[in-house]
């Protein structure tokens, strides 16, 4: 039977005891792990949530977060996890963007301001729903068919507002086909999950995947470099996706030594060009893991390259080459594919990609070349089918492994009288590998100070799309058809 929770069952059937799920010293077997979806999923139909129905989640990671992720498969629902970062008007937009029918919230984040009926997961709740469904009748497991709609994200791109990006069974199914094949997983797969579980990174990268084979997962409320390590000793972690600068954390961190961290096996990084010293810095650390560098998207439902043990040196800037069931090409603006060393749009094929933006044919006609997926990314195969990933073709910044659109926060600027033009670049920054700057030139007879930015888009904003940096200039570079110029704006910053 096709649903999220099928896996689920078919270890609760088979290896009921054996654990699922860790969370702040608490086990959680396949067994119980089921019987709370069964129960969850019996409290959404009471709700009157069925096939088709859009519910939210926005939340910090938990057993409840996973709990819900999977009862909303298991009645055939369509979830829709939500950056719990973002400010009450950006998850507005997203709850009446995509028809939610319900919000699940964590009691921090609950806000009057978000106009979506919610239900409020207090601390108690965070480890378990069983409260929250008792009394419910365990609901039967729906019957979903490949390209039924399971997921669907919304991700930052070059429009002024977030595009939902639809994730159906066979996308999923696929991904992790692939990962579990490159990644050699198993049942003895113990995964550190620290990233945010609303971001592919952490669901997805491998994530749930580890649940497929029966393996555990280690799952952290949110990342603390002490706590983490400390995850690894205590429960002997194999493997592990982390941010960039989450392993920039970790490395840093002045304790470190003092843990025990022999278990690792692998770590998988991304999100930017890892450099050499960064790799051996990890090695010294994690003496029997390796650090794979990988390439994906929200729209892949990531991981689609990933780097080949042994060639991390050899291969330095690359991040490896395709799984399995993805296929890469370089393409030139007009669609024209190119040769091993060219540099272009790297462009995605194959059964774990998307086929759509949510309401939006515009966008998804301007996104594929045919059946090829048009990422914006800029790189170059090399002869042996290498990805080397160089630019950026979409004015995106990556800022903490989140996706941050220029034109979002260029926005928000926008509404302040004294700003007559503005441009969002990204400035590399060691910690978050780029941060985003304000470059803004005054309506006439104004002013305008880091305070009055700051203080507007924290209003309006997620903290980490923020400008760190303003940058006062009298006119933006522009091409004959009046476009900014941003790669030359970049140049005459040094940026």
């Amino acid at each position: 039977m096709i649903n999220l929770s099928s896996f689920i069952r078919f270890h609760a059937l088979r290896t009921p005891t054996r654990v699922a799920l860790s969370y702040q010293g608490v086990n959680i077997s396949y067994g119980e792990l089921f019987e709370r979806i069964t129960q969850l999923a019996g409290y959404l139909e009471a709700k009157d949530i069925g096939s088709g129905d859009v519910v939210g989640v926005l939340m910090k990671n938990s057993p409840a977060f996973l709990e819900i992720a999977f009862a909303v498969s298991h009645v055939g629902a369509v979830f829709l996890p939500i950056n719990y970062r973002l400010a009450p008007d950006e998850v507005n937009y997203i709850c009446k963007d995509s028809d939610a029918r319900l919000l699940f919230a964590d009691e921090e984040l609950a806000d009057n301001d978000i106009e979506c009926p919610t239900i409020v997961i207090d601390s108690a709740l965070q480890s378990s729903t069983l409260d929250l469904s008792a009394g419910c009748t365990p609901a039967e497991m729906a019957q979903r068919a490949p390209t039924d709609l399971f997921r669907l994200m919304y991700t930052s791109g070059t429009t002024d507002r977030p595009k939902g990006v639809m994730h159906s069974y066979e996308n999923f199914h696929w991904k992790c086909t692939d990962h579990i094949v490159v990644l050699g997983l198993t049942s003895e797969t113990r995964l550190l999950v620290t990233g945010p579980l609303y971001h592919v990174g952490a669901f997805d990268l491998p994530g749930v995947a580890v649940l497929w084979q029966g393996g555990m997962l280690a799952v952290l409320r949110e990342f603390d470099p002490k706590t983490a390590l400390a995850a690894i000793q205590d429960q002997a972690l194999n493997s592990a996706w982390l941010a960039p600068v989450m392993t920039s954390g970790l490395l840093e961190f002045p304790q470190r030594d003092q843990f025990d961290l022999t278990s690792m096996r692998w770590v998988i990084g991304g999100g930017e060009r890892t450099p050499e010293q960064r790799i051996r810095d990890f090695s010294g650390c994690f003496t029997n893991a390796r650090y794979i560098d990988a390439y994906g998207l929200t729209e892949s439902c990531s991981g689609d390259t990933f780097m080949e043990a042994g060639r991390e040196i050899e291969k330095i800037g690359s991040t490896g080459p395709a799984t399995p069931h993805v296929e890469i090409e370089i393409r030139d603006d007009d669609g024209r594919a190119l040769g091993a060393g060219e540099t272009g749009e790297i462009c995605l094929r194959g059964p774990k990609i998307f086929k759509r933006y949510w309401r939006d044919p515009e966008k998804t006609k301007a996104s594929f070349f045919g059946d090829w997926f048009r990422t914006g990314d800029v790189g170059n195969l090399d002869a042996d089918g290498f990805l080397y990933l160089t630019d950026r073709k979409k004015d995106l910044i990556i800022s903490g492994g989140e996706n941050v659109a220029s034109s979002e926060v260029e926005r928000v600027i926008q509404q302040l009288p004294q700003v007559g033009e503005v441009a969002v670049i990204g400035k590399p920054d060691e910690r978050w590998g780029e941060v985003p700057v304000a470059v803004v030139v005054c309506a006439e007879g104004s002013t305008v100070d880091f305070a009055a930015i700051d203080s507007h888009c924290r209003a309006n904003l997620a903290a980490f799309k923020v400008p760190k940096q303003l940058v006062l200039k009298e006119q933006l570079p522009r091409n004959p058809s009046g476009k900014i110029l941003k790669r030359e704006l970049r140049e005459q910053l040094d940026l």
